[in-house]
């Protein structure tokens, strides 16, 4: 498996509010006007999975496999050639500073490693910023 991670996001608002979102997709519609539609197209969500076209790999599926409130939300996608997990980590340093850090594992051979490890990496760290900025409180 090939790992992806991003830097450790500090989020200015308490772990309970953050998983709260975090953990259920269809707080998504909240913030969909956010996501670039040049990028991700046709979404569709509801609370334990969440599905988009991403060009040129087609229709791609999330679902959620485990929910550790407060802490750890994992999900695993569908409708990929390989096998992909997405972990999204939460640990409380005070009331409102909640620290987030995302991983991503893929079942990779090495000639799609060498193509996709870069904007993997950029996809990685630009959603954790994404989701470090996003105004938890009002979601």
């Amino acid at each position: 498996m090939t790992e992806f991670t991003s830097e450790v996001r500090t989020i200015p608002h308490n772990d309970a509010d953050v998983f709260r979102v975090l953990s259920d997709f269809r707080k998504l519609e909240l913030v969909k006007d956010k996501i670039p539609e040049d990028k991700l197209k046709d979404f569709l969500f509801d609370q334990d999975s969440v599905s988009f076209r991403v060009d040129p790999v087609g229709k791609v599926t999330f679902h959620v496999l485990e929910r550790e409130p407060n802490k750890l939300v994992k999900f695993k996608s569908d409708r990929l050639p390989f096998d992909l997990f997405l972990w999204i980590q939460l640990v409380s340093k005070a009331e409102k500073d909640t620290r987030l850090r995302m991983t991503v594992k893929a079942d990779l051979n090495p000639f799609i490693r060498g193509m996709v490890e870069k904007p993997m990496k950029e996809a990685v760290d630009k959603i954790s910023d994404i989701l470090a900025q996003l105004p938890y409180d009002q979601i």
